[in-house]
């Protein structure tokens, strides 16, 4: 799978320093600058230190599994248009070379869930999922009380908590959405669920 960050820093360039420092005990695959340059800091076949604990699916180890995009990003500005257009160029190469379906290019936030919450709420998922390199549910309604049981059908299977698991729903498919757990919510991931089961075996790339 594909985990997709965002540094939280100043510049790229602080954000290199950081992932390049053996001190620091963190590192990514790939590293994309505002200006969309792309810098490939570990071999894809290789283990980074990008994940951290957490889980999607059935994978547990999660930095063992995925491959680590980080952009460049403070956190709460808007995500630069040559950063993006690297990004999805950067996706279609790694989901070619690793016959890698679109479900599996996830968030921080998606597999560690309380413990981040990158790409944030600014991140254009729909934009990629139009180009297939995400996912994207359709509108519709469902049961309020089937909720819990989908999102763990989807992949959603680092928190049991119902609160946080709408908070990180909704941080990547209805970021501006507010109030309790409601028939929209539901029915969003009621149709990822039904569309994008993850593979309970599922332990590649």
């Amino acid at each position: 799978m594909v985990v997709i960050h965002y540094t939280a820093m100043a510049s790229a360039a602080a954000a290199c320093d950081t992932l390049c420092n053996p001190d620091t005990q963190v590192s990514a695959h790939y590293l994309i600058a505002e200006d969309g340059t792309v810098l490939s800091l570990v071999p894809e076949d290789l283990r980074a230190w990008h994940a951290g604990a957490g889980r999607w699916g059935a994978v547990t180890d999660v930095n063992s599994h995925s491959i680590g995009i980080e952009l460049a990003n403070d956190g709460k500005s808007p995500f630069a248009a040559p950063l993006m257009d690297a990004l999805e160029d950067l996706l279609r190469g790694i989901m070619r070379r690793w016959d890698m379906p679109p479900e599996r290019i996830i968030g921080h936030s998606d597999m560690a869930p309380g413990r981040k919450i990158d790409p944030g709420p600014r991140f254009d998922w729909r934009r990629l999922a139009l180009q297939g390199l995400s996912v994207w549910p359709e509108a519709g309604q469902a049961d309020p009380a089937g909720f819990a049981a989908a999102m763990r059908t989807f992949g959603y299977t680092a928190t049991d908590d119902p609160d946080l698991l709408l908070q990180i729903f909704r941080l990547r498919f209805r970021p501006w959405a507010q109030g309790p757990l409601d028939a929209t919510d539901a029915g969003l991931i009621a149709d990822l669920a039904r569309r994008f089961p993850v593979d309970a075996g599922g332990q590649a790339a």
